[in-house]
């Protein structure tokens, strides 16, 4: 199932977080790069190093997909594991947990006991409640709103627009 909506979600999390060639500190003060990979929490490994070469000067716009697609595969397979329910899920919403997980890690994630329980119910109301009413929409309500409405509806409502670098 990844793969067939692989560029689909790539997409989507670009439109959520951006794409930085250059490394930046994020609002957390972690070193970071390309599509919100924080670089201190989760280092690259041998093989991202290799194929990126000095980093540390930039990547290009395929590097910083390479590594968002290594970020989502990671997120979903963390997410099939832990979540008895999420292989039952429709896509969108599978989607909406796994930008949840890219953005909270999945420790944070799991903080959102109400809302999984519910998910885990298929009270999908009940979990985008439970999902606005919490300090990551209070952050990024914008982000917040979005993921609540598609975990309600089960369908990602919103054009993502075409990205554009931010160095």
């Amino acid at each position: 199932m990844l793969e067939q909506h692989m560029e689909e979600w790539v997409e989507r999390l670009i439109f959520h977080e951006g794409i930085r060639l250059m490394p930046y500190r994020c609002t957390a003060g972690k070193l970071t790069i390309g599509v919100g990979r924080n670089l201190e929490d989760n280092p690259l490994s041998t093989e991202e190093k290799r194929a990126l070469g000095d980093y540390m000067h930039g990547i290009t716009e395929n590097g910083a997909k390479m590594l968002l697609r290594n970020d989502i595969t990671r997120c979903y397979n963390t997410l099939k594991s832990g979540i008895k329910a999420y292989d039952k899920l429709c896509e969108d919403r599978q989607y909406a947990l796994l930008d949840m997980c890219f953005q909270l890690g999945w420790k944070g994630l799991k903080k959102f006991r109400y809302m999984l329980l519910e998910i885990e119910k298929g009270n999908f109301e009940m979990a985008a409640f439970e999902c606005l009413t919490s300090a990551y929409a209070r952050q990024t309500p914008h982000r917040a709103r979005r993921i609540a409405q598609t975990i309600k509806s089960g369908t990602w409502h919103f054009r993502t627009p075409t990205p554009t670098s931010r160095n």
